[in-house]
């Protein structure tokens, strides 16, 4: 995939990064979390400890204090029960919001996240979601630097749907 750097996001916790990160090769290792909140999901970039809580606020303040960088990932897919529905107040403390997500379904969700970024003017992340090794790289950001990450983002962002079959095998490995 001639990837440079990869964020692991596992469900409430920061053990699959940090497992990556020790035997990553030739790769940047972002060490991370997609924390359920009381109101939805959150991404926390850039973490070194466990996140704690799982009141939304709380939340953020957490990241924040390691310095971490704050999305909300697939705000607007239906599919997804546990989204964070964005709001001028909620933009107010988040850093970026994920406008591109190839496992939403339809292009629409990634558009109306896409117009929320630009009218609340928050930084724009994209991502493949990855459930399964076929679906890494699937979207993402280009950037020149990682410190480009803690500055203005403005990214190149690219991406493609995950496939059917991918969703599909997601969903019954889940099952199971």
């Amino acid at each position: 995939q001639n990837l440079d750097g990869i964020a692991v996001t596992d469900h409430d916790t920061i053990k699959g990064g940090i497992e990556t990160k020790k035997i990553a090769e030739g790769i940047e290792i972002i060490v991370g979390a997609e924390i359920r909140t009381d109101r939805g999901e959150i991404i926390g970039y850039f973490l070194q400890e466990e996140i704690k809580s799982r009141i939304l606020e709380e939340v953020i303040d957490e990241i924040k204090s390691q310095e971490g960088i704050t999305c909300i990932p697939h705000p607007y897919d239906i599919f997804r029960i546990y989204r964070l529905a964005p709001t001028k107040e909620i933009a107010k403390h988040i850093d970026w919001i994920e406008v591109f997500n190839s496992r939403c379904m339809l292009q629409e969700f990634n558009e109306k996240a896409l117009g929320f970024a630009l009218e609340n003017n928050l930084e724009m992340s994209a991502g493949s979601d990855a459930h399964s090794l076929a679906e890494i790289g699937a979207g993402g950001i280009i950037i020149g630097s990682l410190e480009d990450l803690r500055g203005n983002l403005s990214p190149t962002i690219f991406g493609r749907k995950a496939s059917l079959l991918n969703l599909l095998a997601a969903k019954l490995k889940k099952m199971l």
